[in-house]
């Protein structure tokens, strides 16, 4: 993402671009959200990823070789993380699965840093993670104690919330390897793209692009939108701190309640406003309390 910085220092050229992508992250999902067949409406988004990804992968150089696994790795979690969105989303309200798969992600890590890699925790990120479990448990029982209609739903935002953090670390060290963020970017949605789009047709079958002239538009814009919030973050990753961006990249949360209430005229309720509230709350605490 070359010139982001061309006008600003560095330094304030970073959290700029990641809560630029922020907005655009809470956008993009709000529109794939508002699509009627939304299988359709992440295959289109998903092309265009492929269609920018040519160009780009044209206009940048190639990464470097060492990145080449953390690259091809992120591509699986990514597409493993739109199916689940995409099922989250054909379940369960905007304003409830959004923040929980994105709240969801910096809590994972922070739960996996203990238990897989044996990380000590200190008081500061114990309240975070404590702050953030209350914020998702207001979240999932926003419409009450779930019924077994609504597991699957919750359970689909939660796992995509695994992928994230799964592609967030990877990514973040890829594009350190990769020598050129651009490049990186544009490989990513080169391959990912299609792959989703081929799960969408073995899903739907022959008949998943009929009548899908009137979403091209917003699926086109879905994919740009979507290309330049995570081109925006990656940029980022390869000049700032992680944990900042991380803790940044949640204010999308409170941009998706928003348009929630707006758009979709989803209630967002006092339980569900304080619960999304709590979660960036828990999530600020947990980055800032890092060594």
């Amino acid at each position: 993402m070359p010139g982001v910085g061309a006008g600003v220092g560095v330094g304030a050229a970073v959290p700029l671009a990641v809560l630029t992508a922020a907005v655009l992250h809470a956008v993009w999902n709000g529109l794939a959200h508002r699509v009627p067949d939304k299988m359709v409406g992440f295959a289109l988004i998903n092309l265009t990823y492929t269609a920018v990804g040519v160009v780009l992968a044209v206009l940048n150089p190639l990464p470097a070789a060492g990145a080449w696994p953390y690259l091809l790795a992120s591509v699986v979690v990514q597409v493993t993380s739109t199916v689940l969105l995409l099922r989250a989303y054909e379940l369960g309200d905007f304003g409830q699965m959004y923040p929980i798969a994105r709240g969801s992600a910096p809590l994972l890590v922070a739960v996996l840093s203990v238990a897989v890699l044996g990380q000590h925790l200190g008081v500061g990120e114990l309240l975070g993670v404590l702050v953030i479990c209350c914020g998702l448990i207001g979240l999932a029982l926003a419409k009450g104690i779930p019924g077994r209609a609504q597991l699957p739903a919750l359970g689909a935002a939660l796992g995509t919330g695994v992928m994230i953090a799964g592609y967030t670390v990877l990514d973040g060290t890829g594009v350190r390897q990769a020598g050129t963020p651009g490049g990186y970017v544009a490989w990513l949605f080169v391959l990912q793209g299609p792959v989703v789009a081929l799960i969408a047709r073995l899903r739907r079958g022959p008949g998943l692009m009929t009548g899908v002239g009137p979403l091209i538009p917003v699926g086109v814009l879905g994919g740009v939108l979507s290309l330049t919030a995570y081109g925006l973050v990656v940029w980022a990753q390869s000049r700032g701190n992680l944990a900042s961006i991380a803790a940044l990249r949640e204010t999308s949360i409170v941009i998706a309640a928003l348009i929630a209430t707006v758009v979709f005229r989803e209630r967002l309720g006092r339980l569900r406003m304080t619960a999304a509230a709590t979660v960036l709350a828990g999530i600020a605490v947990l980055e800032l309390a890092r060594p």
